[in-house]
């Protein structure tokens, strides 16, 4: 990012470059199944940040890989977020009718099409890993596989996540429980881009280490944030229906520890956030903006 360059402009500008290889990955909608090819283009083309493939071509840039070879994990964690926020959409989930601004997937193709439009996502994310990331070591291939795996499958990452917010929906929960409900449900995800933008670059096991400790906090930050949204802005703004997790009676920081709380634990996060990235020993400044736009950002 230039000097003169804002953190929305960047933001924007790594989202046109990952939007085109997005659709190079994709299949085309002309291609059987004709319907499958249009829900999952539907969804993963329906705009958004991108902040998490950002987060994986700005950790690794900052340490030295090329745009090139991070694209690939880049495209591949959205297509992984974009297959979660299908399934959270549906009926038998948060049952959502809006997501970045337009109809869910199942509102616009069924629910069955849905389903398998998020499975047909996951599948191919890790199908790009395995074809088209290319690196000198095929080690490091692997430990970028198991990053993301390890993120979006497992018991402690986001499905482990999720499973948490359902059982415990209507629930009194206490802070400590749900801050371990977000790292899994969105940190997981967000720590594992930040990791796998090192991995990439061939940095120490410490330097990614401080990464995923980095990516930890603005992941925390970012579900904090959101739950602030949740309560206090339009659907014109988040592009999907505000106060469902109060309708729902889900916990949210709001709603256990209050507003102004909830904003202070945010911005404390993002500070120590800013910190890790400064401790890198390199120009990290696009990380410290990114992580200072987490709780900055109104969608």
């Amino acid at each position: 990012m230039s000097a003169r360059e804002t953190i929305t402009n960047y933001l924007a500008r790594r989202a046109e470059e990952v939007n085109h290889w997005l659709d190079i990955f994709l299949p085309s909608e002309a291609s059987p199944p004709e319907k499958l090819h249009r829900a999952m283009r539907y969804s993963l083309l329906a705009g958004g940040k991108r902040l998490r493939p950002a987060l994986v071509l700005a950790s690794g840039e900052a340490l030295g890989a090329k745009t090139e070879e991070l694209m690939p994990a880049a495209c591949a964690i959205e297509m992984i977020h974009t297959y979660s926020l299908i399934h959270d959409d549906l009926p038998a989930m948060d049952n959502d009718d809006l997501r970045r601004g337009r109809p869910t997937c199942h509102k616009t193709f069924g629910e069955a099409v849905a389903i398998l439009a998020g499975d047909a996502l996951l599948t191919l994310a890790f199908r790009v890993l395995a074809r088209d990331l290319s690196l000198p070591n095929p080690e490091r291939q692997v430990l970028v596989i198991n990053e993301f795996a390890a993120a979006a499958g497992t018991s402690n990452g986001m499905i482990g996540g999720q499973m948490a917010d359902i059982e415990n929906e209507g629930m009194q929960v206490d802070a400590r429980t749900l801050e371990q409900i977000h790292n899994c449900k969105t940190g997981a995800l967000i720590s594992a881009s930040v990791a796998v933008g090192g991995i990439i670059a061939g940095a120490s096991d410490e330097m990614v280490e401080r990464l995923r400790a980095y990516g930890k906090r603005i992941g925390l930050a970012f579900q904090i944030a959101d739950d602030i949204l949740d309560v206090t802005s339009t659907s014109e703004q988040l592009g999907k229906t505000p106060g469902k997790d109060q309708a729902a009676n889900k916990a949210t920081y709001p709603a256990i520890i209050g507003l102004e709380a909830s904003e202070a634990r945010a911005r404390e996060l993002v500070d120590e956030a800013v910190e890790l990235a400064s401790g890198l020993g390199v120009d990290a400044r696009v990380l410290e903006d990114l992580a200072r736009f987490i709780i900055a950002r109104k969608s």
